[in-house]
């Protein structure tokens, strides 16, 4: 094959797709489009954003599964794999509806943190999550010491004492509440949070300011990723936080650095997610990338 210049083009590698919900990017690839196995290390060269396409992690699907549509598989810059991402999810519902995969909706997708139920509303613009019930047990987020709900504990960094709550929906989350909390904040404790050895599995930590009855904002730091713009579980777990402690009624708006989510709670903290989708590019990342250099 020659290219305009008359020069033989290099082979191409993986195909993927890009979106991002705001701001919090995602590369999609199809397990059928990869030669070989997407190792840690690969992963994390996929996301570095200056020896790779650059994002916030890897949705790796569309995969058969038994007891849902479709089966996802996340990962995050540093080569883990996550449980579940709210963002993820949306990005990677559009993904399907873009592609006609989907047939018909609502639809719905395994992860390793539960399966959820998606549907791309009128316009492809926003997608709703049904994220599934947010829980608040030691047991189950997990954090260590006796059984429990999480609720109002302390925690000591670096010097510094923090009030936080615990839940998870499907992923684990460290909420703390805190007064005009800023990026600076989320950057400097964060990463202490996320590998306090009483979060056996680490977290992703939130630092959370109830606004009003219907309104919250907060930071991110994202456990494998850093500071991250948006996230769909943190504002899901932030809000049934605010929910639990009775600082919020059940529809939440979510504020953060790059936009807004809507969270709505049913019965038993059941978490319904609505927000928007972005595509951004599709192409080809040339195995040059991935070819080891001296």
């Amino acid at each position: 094959m020659i290219n305009r210049l008359g020069n033989k083009s290099e082979k191409l590698g993986m195909k993927y797709c890009k979106y991002h919900a705001l701001g919090n990017d995602y590369i999609v690839i199809d397990p059928n489009d990869l030669d070989e196995e997407l190792d840690r290390e690969k992963t994390r060269l996929v996301c570095h954003r200056n020896y790779g396409v650059g994002s916030d992690g890897i949705l790796l699907g569309p995969s058969a599964s038994k007891s849902c549509d479709f089966k996802l598989r996340i990962f995050n810059p540093d080569g883990s794999e996550a449980e579940k991402s709210g963002n993820g999810l949306r990005i990677f519902a559009r993904y399907l509806w873009d592609r006609n995969l989907v047939r018909e909706q609502p639809f719905t997708i395994k992860t390793r943190g539960g399966s959820v139920t998606a549907q791309v509303l009128p316009g492809a613009g926003q997608v709703m999550v049904e994220m599934g019930q947010v829980n608040f047990h030691s047991d189950q987020i997990p954090v260590s010491g006796e059984p429990r709900e999480v609720m109002n504990e302390r925690i000591e960094v670096s010097g510094k004492v923090f009030t936080y709550c615990a839940a998870t929906i499907g992923n684990p989350h460290c909420v703390i509440r805190f007064d005009s909390p800023s990026a600076e904040l989320a950057k400097q404790y964060g990463p202490l949070i996320e590998m306090d050895p009483r979060f056996p599995k680490r977290t992703n930590v939130q630092f959370m300011e109830v606004l009003d009855r219907q309104n919250i904002r907060i930071e991110i730091w994202e456990r494998g990723a850093g500071y991250t713009l948006a996230s769909g579980s943190s504002s899901t777990a932030a809000a049934a936080v605010a929910l639990k402690l009775g600082l919020c009624d059940s529809k939440i708006r979510v504020h953060m650095p790059g936009g807004n989510l809507d969270i709505q709670f049913k019965e038993n903290f059941f978490a319904i997610m609505t927000g928007p989708v972005v595509r951004i590019c599709e192409g080809n990342m040339d195995q040059e990338m991935f070819a080891r250099t001296s």
